[in-house]
């Protein structure tokens, strides 16, 4: 069924009508993920408010929980993606993420806004490996850095919805029924994530509709259907669950050095995880109970340790996996310099990005005059406008410059990680709100540069066959290391230091010399490694 699937793909036209229609769906798709993964961070002061969740506790909300489970899930979604039909498994996931952001806003505690950011994970983590291995094959090679800017486009129409539409509706709901007759007795935080989840299903129903390219069109390597993408995909799964992994292990005869370096990694972790939740539940005169499981109390710092502890596991997990189950995959996206090296600047930069993003508005709320809407709604349009320019000149501009020079887009994405976090101390050290919109302008349209030549350079450095993995990877490294830990450090430091948000923020900075480092030698690596692509792989055994 799955080969028959593959083979009813349609020869669209490289850049055609068709392949317009089907970046417009894919953009939708990526804006509206992003719409229901940060609308949590505008009404984060009503839900603390209704429900007495700390700072620390709505970053592990935000961060960890969502993460986990959307990095996790992107291994094997991901898989599922380079062997399946895309426009179909992008439609289902939308459908399934868009119920479970509507399941928050009948969320009364920690627990189910907990299950509802979990399901959202799960539904999301196909998003991106689908959409960018799709749009591959609707636009020629050429045309990559304005494909990644038009998905940067769509992380900051998302951005900028979240951020006005969850404001706005919440507002209007409450002055709407502020004597307290709300239908079903919601609160106006409530119905914004049921309104924020209903147009996933109009998208779901027209990626359903739209023709699968052929896979490898762009590339001129066309890739054989694969005869069993869902075994595949569950086998990545069960290679990188706890305990599940050891089966594989078995199944497969792995050496003694890979079950030495796999007990030995998950030792070395949860001591790590206990030492680092003892030490932070130190920090704070109080840690409340953010998760009982039956007889356990676990508190936000326990919470948070735990779930990034197993993050870092099954990374490990599902590298030693890949190096058993697929050898040239292995060589080119986790033993080749210039992926690895994209890898770290993305998943460094999200700790910065996920830590200011999650936390800029309610900072300007909190620190400026004015109501949460109006400045809500202003930040949101900051974010959307600028989020589609910055990206709008970066692509076109990557992609030119990769033609002129060696290294070309590595340039431009060192300009704007290098001069980003300058811009960002004035931000945050703006006394006025004037002042924090304003410099806000350069910070963002420099900021929003960085993303189009990262994902360009991952797509050229892989086999189009690979491109879903390393677009999980990708996910999986960026959101164990930003997610999971970009919002909570800020949470955390803001509730140590008396809710000093805004030196808090720019807390995170403390990674920026390690990504300059990474960037700069990324413009001479690539270069090298790309020419050496095929020959990599073919060394591993890929077949001809």
């Amino acid at each position: 069924m799955a080969a028959k699937d593959q083979a009813s793909a349609s020869p669209i036209k490289l850049g055609g009508p068709m392949a317009w229609y089907g970046l417009f769906l894919v953009v939708m798709t990526t804006a509206m993920s992003m719409v229901d993964r940060q609308i949590l961070a505008i009404l984060a002061p009503r839900i603390k408010a209704d429900l007495n969740i700390g700072d620390a506790e709505m970053g592990v909300l935000y961060g960890a929980v969502f993460g986990l489970f959307y990095s996790v899930f992107s291994l094997p979604l991901g898989r599922l993606a380079d062997g399946w039909v895309r426009t179909r498994l992008l439609s289902i996931s939308i459908f399934g993420w868009s119920l479970m952001t509507a399941l928050a806003g009948f969320a009364n505690g920690f627990g189910m806004l907990a299950l509802s950011r979990l399901g959202v994970g799960v539904g999301e983590a196909s998003s991106q490996p689908a959409g960018m291995s799709l749009l591959s094959d609707l636009f020629p090679k050429k045309q990559r850095g304005m494909v990644s800017a038009a998905m940067a486009i769509a992380v900051a129409l998302g951005l900028g919805g979240a951020i006005g539409l969850g404001a706005v509706i919440a507002d209007v709901w409450e002055s709407a029924f502020a004597e307290g007759n709300a239908p079903l007795g919601l609160k106006g935080w409530q119905a914004a994530f049921l309104i924020a989840a209903s147009p996933g299903i109009l998208l779901s129903f027209l990626l359903l509709k739209l023709p699968e390219p052929l896979r490898g069109a762009s590339d001129g390597v066309l890739t054989k259907p694969d005869p069993a993408p869902f075994r595949a995909s569950l086998d990545t799964l069960l290679g990188i669950l706890p305990g599940f992994v050891w089966f594989e292990f078995v199944r497969r005869k792995a050496p003694a050095n890979i079950w030495i370096i796999n007990i030995g990694a998950a030792i070395a972790i949860t001591a790590l995880s206990i030492f680092l939740t003892h030490w932070t539940n130190s920090l704070r005169p109080v840690n409340p109970t953010a998760l009982r499981l039956g007889g356990l109390e676990l508190t936000g710092n326990a919470l948070q340790w735990s779930i990034t502890g197993v993050g870092a596991y099954i990374v490990i997990c599902w590298m030693q996996s890949l190096a058993l189950r697929d050898r040239p995959a292995f060589a080119v996206i986790i033993k080749q310099p210039s992926v690895a090296m994209l890898i770290a600047v993305a998943a460094l930069q999200s700790v910065i990005n996920y830590g200011i993003m999650s936390w800029s508005a309610v900072y300007a709320i909190q620190n400026f005059e004015g109501s949460q809407t109006t400045i809500a709604v202003q930040f949101s349009i900051l974010i959307t406008l600028l989020g589609i320019v910055g990206p709008l000149i970066a692509g076109p501009l990557s992609d030119y410059m990769n033609q002129r020079f060696k290294g070309g887009r590595m340039y431009l994405a060192l300009f704007a990680l290098g001069v980003s976090p300058f811009l960002a101390f004035a931000v945050y050290k703006a006394p006025t709100l004037g002042g924090f919109f304003t410099w806000f302008v350069f910070y963002s349209l420099v900021l929003t540069m960085w993303l189009p030549p990262i994902y360009a350079s991952l797509l050229d450095l892989v086999l189009p066959r690979m491109r879903g993995a390393v677009m999980s990877y990708y996910i999986l490294m960026m959101t164990i290391t930003g997610m999971g830990m970009g919002p909570y450090a800020v949470g955390m430091i803001s509730d140590v230091n008396e809710g000093n948000l805004g030196d808090a923020i720019l807390s995170v900075y403390w990674v920026a010399p390690a990504i300059v480092a990474l960037l700069a030698t990324l413009v001479w690596r690539i270069p090298k490694d790309e020419p050496q692509l095929l020959e990599r792989a073919r060394a591993a055994g890929e077949a001809d």
